[in-house]
């Protein structure tokens, strides 16, 4: 098992989840974070600590084509390990459906 981000982190980007890994698995992106599944430890630690909720076990159903995002732009984009501060709208987005086909980003974000 390993834990994936999911849509809801697309333009809502917390980074709590950052603070609490202790593997510094999380990569980021233009617009939303990743994990890379190899690295994560299967703690749990991040789940719980994400403001919009789109971090979960890819023991869920239906969660296959995250295990896949998260695995092919963990190997593309840089690592990140200290929190930001999230987008300045990111509360308008959060919970907002069919966000990856309206606003997921191939680019890669800053990373530490």
């Amino acid at each position: 098992m390993t834990y994936v981000v999911t849509d809801n982190c697309i333009k809502c980007k917390y980074m709590d989840c950052i603070e609490v890994c202790p593997v510094d698995c999380f990569y980021e992106g233009e617009n939303m974070l990743v994990i890379h599944p190899d690295e994560c430890i299967d703690c749990g630690v991040c789940e719980p600590e994400c403001p919009a909720d789109a971090i979960k076990p890819d023991t869920e159903p239906g969660l296959d084509k995250w295990l896949q995002i998260n695995t092919e732009y963990a190997d593309k984009w840089p690592n990140i390990t200290a929190k930001k501060e999230p987008p300045a709208d990111a509360k308008s987005f959060d919970g907002e459906a069919g966000k990856f086909e309206k606003y997921f980003s191939h680019e890669p974000g800053e990373g530490d």
